[in-house]
């Protein structure tokens, strides 16, 4: 089935994706492109959507993208820099603003009977960020919402089917933001809302099974939502042709290797168990530097999964739970490289496993979407709400170098921690939890005794994409009980701390 697309160009903004998964939430496929790689055939589009940009439309490095075929021949929404540009090369006037209009603010002036703005009221709360203003319209342009401080915020174009605003409707403090890109989308361009996740497994089944036919696939299972979902597609698909494999690295959480595997043979899925903790544990001795510790980890997966797939005769796939952020991450909008996912046919001296044929089955959904064509499969609620989880585990979450004595204490805290979460209801109000066990040692008092044990901070935040995160404002009560409980059963360990660091300016994980 052919669903209808909206093209989204790309000018840098940090927001870029955002717009796309709005349009996503309104059950309708869009796609991103940088402004100077617009795809040939534009015809396959039915609305064009421009974002916006760090770059100033009055500098002389200002993006240009060539417009032909799209303005006046479809309908288009300029956000932001994209007002900005056809205002500014298309006789109107943009001028350095006075003061720099970021954050919230209300329209103060919403044209009446406009459909465009339809159900979105004066009052409403939208969100600026540009230094850069719209002094006066372009040709044909006419005024349909101001705030107070922004006299042109939203216009359209007569004669075209063209609109443009000065603000963001894809964040959440654009408070009508949804309902506006429904206006423009569903009411004015005519797009059908069809992209749904049952319509996407449907579909995504029936080509996996055309690309694929009687071949051997292997997977490699982590886990985590990704790959899951990847494999319950997969299974739907070729069923026994699908081998997976579930390494253990010595480094997942508390009986996490046991409890996954048994949740995927209860799936049905064909899965391997290999639990190579040793080897890992091995490859880490004396390593303190973290990337030292990932690219340890990272070669010795290859070699155990490379040992593993080399045993299943005649595989000729190997598919990945790549997602749409990992494809368009490296894309920039002022001509990065195009892609970021390569197969590895017949490259010499490469492990066996990369020389396979990709298959990509997630590779047009985001992380939210993901969960949702999981749902829509009945897969286990538990399992598509898992935190995300490093790759190379809690090897970045000890600091230092790794012994096993290590690797002990910091998954007997963090299994305090998550239990508790789950306990207290506060799991699913988390966007990713975890234990990191300190390099220092702190002098502590148990009974009569003086004690010198270990320091382990815990760090919860809440983000929806990970690109920036608050620390989460846990009940004191539950931090308390936790902290009781961790020092009470966790024999190494001392004293807790709680991590109340937002990303920027620190990262997520410790290392």
């Amino acid at each position: 089935m052919q669903h209808d697309k909206v093209l989204i160009l790309d000018f840098g903004s940090q927001y870029t994706q955002l717009i796309a998964r709005r349009v996503r939430e309104l059950n309708i496929y869009s796609e991103i492109h940088p402004f100077n790689k617009i795809p040939t055939n534009v015809d396959d589009y039915k609305a064009v959507i421009l974002s916006g940009s760090p770059m100033s439309v009055r500098s002389d490095d200002a993006f240009h993208p060539d417009l032909k075929g799209i303005r006046g021949e479809k309908p288009m929404l300029a956000v932001c820099y994209g007002a900005q540009y056809l205002a500014h090369f298309s006789g109107g006037e943009v001028a350095e603003s006075n003061t720099r209009e970021y954050g919230r603010a209300n329209l103060s002036f919403v044209q009446e009977n406009e459909p465009f703005l339809a159900g979105i009221s004066s009052g409403s709360q939208v969100w600026m960020s540009h230094s850069d203003t719209i002094k006066s319209l372009p040709t044909n342009g006419k005024l349909l919402a101001s705030t107070h401080d922004v006299q042109n915020a939203a216009y359209k174009i007569e004669g075209e089917t063209t609109f443009a605003i000065q603000f963001h409707p894809e964040v959440y403090h654009s408070t009508d933001g949804k309902q506006l890109l429904e206006n423009f989308l569903v009411n004015i361009a005519e797009v059908n809302p069809d992209w749904t996740p049952n319509a996407f497994v449907e579909e995504t089944v029936e080509a996996l099974k055309a690309q694929l036919g009687n071949d051997k696939v292997v997977l490699g299972l982590s886990g985590g939502v990704d790959s899951s979902v990847a494999a319950m597609l997969l299974h739907k698909a070729i069923g026994e042709n699908l081998y997976c494999i579930f390494v253990n690295n010595g480094l997942l959480r508390k009986d996490e290797f046991s409890s996954v595997l048994k949740q995927y043979e209860g799936m049905g899925l064909n899965v391997k168990g290999v639990d190579a903790s040793a080897r890992f544990l091995d490859a880490l001795a004396g390593l303190s530097d973290p990337e030292k510790k990932r690219k340890a980890i990272g070669r010795v997966f290859i070699e155990v999964f490379d040992d593993e797939a080399t045993q299943i005769k005649d595989v000729t796939w190997l598919a990945q739970g790549t997602i749409y952020p990992d494809v368009i991450e490296s894309v920039s909008a002022t001509g990065g490289p195009s892609a970021t996912i390569k197969s590895h046919h017949n490259v010499g001296g490469l492990p066996d496993f990369m020389k396979l044929k990709i298959v990509e089955p997630l590779k047009a959904l985001f992380k939210d979407e993901v969960r949702r064509v999981g749902a829509s499969m009945g897969m286990d609620k538990q399992l598509l709400g898992r935190h995300p989880f490093p790759g190379p585990g809690l090897a970045i979450r000890i600091l230092g170098d790794i012994t096993a004595e290590k690797v002990r204490i910091l998954q007997e805290v963090d299994a305090v921690f998550i239990n508790g979460l789950r306990e207290w209801d506060l799991y699913d109000k988390v966007w990713q939890a975890g234990a990191i066990l300190l390099p220092v040692n702190s002098v502590g008092v148990m009974g009569d005794e003086r004690t010198y044990e270990k320091v382990v901070a815990l760090r919860a935040v809440e983000s929806t994409d990970g690109m920036t995160a608050d620390w989460v404002d846990l009940p004191y009560k539950f931090l308390q009980k936790v902290s009781n409980d961790i020092i009470n059963k966790v024999k190494g360990v001392n004293r807790v701390v709680y991590d109340i660091s937002s990303k920027p300016p620190a990262t997520i994980e410790w290392e």
